[in-house]
């Protein structure tokens, strides 16, 4: 868990995801010769801040952002979303300006949003909800657990992957824009056939905690059923925990694999989290693991 600790401690708002990057290159250099296949890696200025890691003979791929939502700064103490954050006054939010340390209160509500920084912010300065971390023998709670979950998720999957790339992307909960170009080169490179979308849902009505990870069959955008109905076939084969999700909302980077000019089918499979972009988002620790375990699986047998 010690790396899903550093991970949920790095600021990465939708923009401004270089500081996770560099993370994540980092560590993949670091553990790569200890994996059961050492990945050819991509990473640099012509991906902006991705981070694309290819083992063997890849037919499918899996996606996971690395990118948070949280705030902005303009001017007069105002405050501006980045993504979907929950507005709760009171909450305190963390960054840092070329002037130094910042540590302050969100006031107001959605449509007038302000900080109670004493001095003032710089205009377009990053703030994040200010971490805790909180673990007991059911459940993880914190802020950013949607994606940095999905991203150990991807981390503990390169450890025994043979063929497959692992794809870390930007820009997702904030309309996206990274998965075009980081489409373009896989399919010129290594193409796929399926694509997985290591990322986090929602508790809701028919999906709960303790009752493994959720496969979606569909968010506001419908994937292809036929793929969905090969994912759950083989999730019973799998013998790990899980749930199929049925929502009228929502999104992720199986949109963009849908809407993009390439025939690939994709699937979202996740752990379900309650109190969703706020700094309590709580995750099963059974379901973490069905969500990791279920991964491998599919890895292997897709």
């Amino acid at each position: 868990m010690k790396i899903l600790y550093e991970l949920l401690e790095l600021q990465g708002i939708s923009g401004d995801e270089s500081r996770t990057a560099k993370y994540l290159c980092e560590y993949v250099e670091k553990r790569k010769k200890n994996w059961k296949v050492a990945p050819e890696i991509f990473f640099g200025e012509e991906f902006h801040d991705c981070l694309l890691l290819k083992f063997g003979h890849p037919t499918t791929a899996v996606f996971a952002h690395i990118d948070t939502i949280g705030f902005m700064t303009r001017y007069n103490n105002q405050l501006i979303s980045v993504g979907g954050p929950e507005v709760i006054p009171g909450t305190w939010l963390v960054g840092e300006d070329s002037l130094g340390a910042i540590r302050c209160r969100i006031q107001g509500n959605e449509d007038e949003l302000f900080h109670d920084f004493p001095r003032g912010i710089i205009p377009g300065t990053c703030l994040s909800f200010e971490q805790e971390i909180r673990v007991d023998e059911e459940y993880i709670q914190a802020a950013y657990l949607d994606n940095r979950l999905g991203v150990y998720n991807a981390l503990k999957l390169c450890e025994t992957l043979e063929n497959g790339w692992v794809i870390f992307s930007t820009y997702e909960e904030h309309g996206g824009g990274s998965m075009p170009f980081l489409l373009r080169f896989i399919q010129e490179n290594a193409p796929i056939k399926h694509a997985l979308i290591s990322d986090i849902t929602w508790v809701t009505e028919g999906v709960r905690h303790h009752e493994g990870v959720a496969i979606s069959i569909r968010d506001k955008f419908i994937p292809r059923r036929k793929f969905i109905n090969r994912v759950i076939e083989l999730a019973k084969e799998s013998g790990v925990p899980f749930q199929l999700e049925v929502e009228s909302a929502g999104g992720s980077d199986g949109r963009e694999i849908q809407f993009s000019d390439y025939a690939i089918d994709w699937c979202f499979i996740g752990a379900p989290e309650d109190h969703v972009h706020s700094p309590d988002e709580k995750v099963s620790l059974v379901d973490l693991q069905a969500m990791i375990d279920m991964y491998q699986y599919l890895m292997k047998n897709l």
